[in-house]
């Protein structure tokens, strides 16, 4: 049995959820197919690297992170911060002044247990605690669409073929 906690991250777990995007992200890009993308993985981990970096080093004011743990082992991550450039050059500025939910991450054995929606309920009330009424959220990975369409309905923008053949980018705006 699982016993989910949800926190912020700390300098000291740097290490540990370095190898966590890696482990999650190299998984993902195995589910989708697209694990011969080598170069594109590798910027995906350093992107989020970087998102926490931001986070630590400004104490959540860049992004903000929140981490679930299972008995002191990290098994989910999500953040939010600016919309990214992708988001604002799709909606054509739209969504500039937006932030962006992201680097939900669920470790692979965890998956399907309910550690997303705990995570997406736990920043959704970070948020309307600061005042924040809307967020924007996006996915090129068509597994997570699924469950983003699932969870909040057809997308606000929906750009075909954006990372090759049949393979889209979507873009969500959420009212909280």
């Amino acid at each position: 049995m699982i016993h989910i906690k949800v926190r912020r991250p700390t300098v000291d777990d740097r290490g540990e959820l370095f190898e966590f995007f890696k482990t999650v992200v190299e998984d993902t890009f195995i589910k989708e197919g697209i694990e011969g993308l080598v170069g594109d993985l590798k910027e995906e981990i350093e992107f989020k690297k970087q998102y926490l970096e931001n986070d630590l080093d400004s104490n959540g004011k860049l992004r903000y992170f929140l981490a679930a743990e299972d008995r002191g082992c990290i098994v989910g991550t999500i953040e939010y911060g600016p919309a990214s450039d992708l988001i604002c050059t799709c909606t054509n500025e739209e969504y500039e002044n937006l932030y962006e939910l992201g680097t939900v991450f669920v470790r692979p054995d965890y998956q399907g247990q309910g550690i997303g929606n705990l995570l997406l309920n736990s920043m959704t009330q970070v948020l309307r605690d600061k005042g924040i009424n809307q967020f924007c959220l996006d996915s090129g990975y068509s597994n997570a669409q699924k469950i983003w369409r699932k969870k909040f309905g057809e997308p606000d923008y929906f750009i075909k073929d954006y990372w090759g053949e049949d393979r889209h980018h979507l873009i969500w705006k959420i009212n909280l």
